[in-house]
């Protein structure tokens, strides 16, 4: 079987490059010329471990291969997976400008019966705009060639995308045929052998999947950072009301970690979408609305803890950032809390020094050398005010705080992400603040 992915983002890239590690002939397309040169040598245009080495793998093989031209592949094609991105608009809906320019190229040159998949992550009904795309160009030549479309919707976290993929905890495949769910489940048997479900559904069903999953887990994030607010409020300690309910197999433990808000490509645009969705027939998600207004504020709740300490009088003071990224084992800055953060200190006048293992060059590409980018956390930490822990990358659970009292003005640590143990800074005379816990009390 040979397939096309066409877009080589996040999903497109780990989709193509694992479908070819079980030994399924691959060939991923993006109009991105220097982007396919630089994979055609094995340079990743994405942070994700363990992808580099397969694709390298994969290229050797020659089972992984990669072009700038669409055309070309159609017809060489069992399977085309439409991977593109999906932006938001003005209005927070889904841009499906890049989905339908695929789809009509693939009309324009098809000459036999492909199976077209939607991967990228879309609003109900885009399915049908995809068929129809498709038949209007085959109209337009005057030819009769059959097709289906189906829906497989990605459920890929970054940092653990390559295990997710080839360990999935499910597969949601929306078919309109006998003939699409036959291809897909031959397709993925090789994933399915240890008793992964593939659950087929009807194609609405599948796109609606994918937005109700982003929507649930963006919306324990949402719940447990209101919680932690009100816990601070009233003396409780959110890390022990986590524990509490997260005992409970109906909630679980999972994405109840209190913080300072969501970020990345996936939930802010899903979330969105969805109320987009919902507004545009009439009927308003008031939970998720809820979810987002949470979310907006959560990502200012750091910056808040420290403008109260010194009393609006921060003007001057340096700050020295742990992490940058939106979460660990990426370096994705999108809708990260820290860019915010940034702008927030920068307008107050604070002087910014930041490190991050592997998303400084990225931070650099969105708002350039306004802060300083530091070799490691204690080139960040020297003469700093203050400390926000923004990320919670491993290297930054057990600094040395001997080491860091030395470096910086004042030992003032601002824990976005609850990682540190504030009896333990307290006995060795730091100021601590942290999300959901009244550390005065």
């Amino acid at each position: 079987m040979k397939i096309t992915i066409v877009g080589t983002g996040y999903v497109g890239l780990v989709t193509g490059t694992c479908f070819a590690e079980v030994g399924i002939d691959v060939i991923c397309v993006d109009i991105d010329v220097k982007k396919i040169e630089n994979l055609k040598k094995g340079i990743s245009p994405i942070y994700e471990p363990g992808l580099d080495g397969m694709i390298a793998r994969n290229v050797e093989k020659d089972r992984l291969h990669f072009s700038t031209d669409l055309p070309s592949c159609v017809n060489e094609s069992d399977v085309i997976f439409i991977a593109v991105g999906t932006p938001p608009d003005e209005d927070g809906s889904a841009d499906l400008k890049y989905v339908l320019d695929v789809a009509r190229t693939v009309g324009q040159h098809m000459n036999q019966h492909i199976l077209i998949v939607t991967k990228s992550t879309v609003p109900v009904g885009t399915a049908k705009k995809v068929r129809q795309a498709i038949q209007d160009e085959l109209n337009r030549r005057s030819v009769n060639i059959e097709f289906d479309v189906a829906s497989n919707p990605e459920f890929l976290k970054e940092g653990d995308a390559i295990n997710d993929f080839m360990k999935p905890d499910r597969i949601v495949v929306g078919v309109e045929s006998e003939k699409a769910q036959d291809i897909m489940s031959r397709l993925y048997k090789p994933f399915t052998l240890n008793g992964h479900p593939v659950i087929f559904m009807d194609v609405p069903s599948a796109e609606m999947t994918k937005y109700a999953a982003n929507a649930m887990l963006a919306t324990k994030i949402s719940f447990i950072n209101d919680i932690a607010n009100l816990c601070e409020i009233i003396g409780a300690d959110v890390n022990m009301v986590r524990k509490g309910i997260g005992s409970d197999s109906r909630i679980g433990t999972k994405f109840i970690y209190p913080g300072i808000g969501y970020g990345g490509s996936c939930f802010p645009k899903d979330v969105k979408a969805l109320i987009k969705t919902a507004d545009n027939v009439g009927y308003p998600m008031r939970i998720l609305k809820a979810v987002e207004f949470v979310n907006d504020d959560q990502k200012s709740v750091l910056f808040n803890k420290f403008m109260n300490h010194f009393d609006g009088k921060v003007k001057g003071l340096t700050v020295g950032l742990w992490g940058l990224s939106f979460k660990p084992q990426t370096d994705d800055m999108r809708e990260a809390p820290a860019l915010i953060i940034i702008e927030k200190l920068l307008a107050q006048g604070c002087i910014v020094k930041a490190y991050d293992p592997v998303a400084m060059h990225e931070t650099e590409r969105r708002i350039g050398n306004r802060i300083t980018y530091c070799k490691d956390q204690y080139e960040a930490a020297m003469d700093a005010d203050a400390i926000f822990l923004l990320t919670e990358w491993t290297e930054f659970r057990f600094p040395n705080w001997t080491v860091l009292s030395k470096l910086i003005k004042q030992k003032l640590i601002f824990d976005g992400r609850n990682i540190y143990d504030r009896k333990e800074l307290k006995s060795v005379g730091y100021e601590y603040f942290c999300i959901g816990v009244n550390t005065k009390l």
